[in-house]
């Protein structure tokens, strides 16, 4: 019996539910990095970095190649970079509506049939 589409998605979303993974798929978005170029960029470890590495090769979502004791890697398809373009998109319209909320809370507005504050 196979795996349900949904599943195998909510999988895929857990490998991008860590903060250093989305970091390096963004840095991978722009071109290929060894990664002594990424470590200051996601700010960890290098141990914990390789560890996030490890999860995103695993996850096939990035491969790496070795050119002497360099170590590169890039995306498997630029469909990883537009999801999270696509991601920074949904977000924008979120935080704009948050921000539109906020704004009308500062300026005192109450909604339809309720008693000001």
């Amino acid at each position: 019996m196979s795996t349900p589409l949904y599943q195998l998605k909510a999988e895929f979303f857990k490998t991008l539910g860590h903060p250093a993974r989305i970091r390096v798929l963004e840095l991978l978005s722009e071109r290929e990095h060894a990664v002594a170029e990424m470590l200051p960029e996601v700010g960890i470890e290098p141990a914990h970095l390789s560890q996030q590495l490890a999860v995103l090769r695993r996850s096939n979502l990035v491969v790496s190649r070795k050119e002497g004791s360099t170590v590169y890697y890039s995306l498997t398809s630029p469909q990883v970079a537009e999801l999270l373009r696509v991601a920074r998109g949904i977000l924008s319209g979120v935080l704009a509506g948050q921000a539109e909320l906020l704004a009308d809370l500062r300026a005192g507005q109450t909604g339809p049939g309720q008693p000001p504050e």
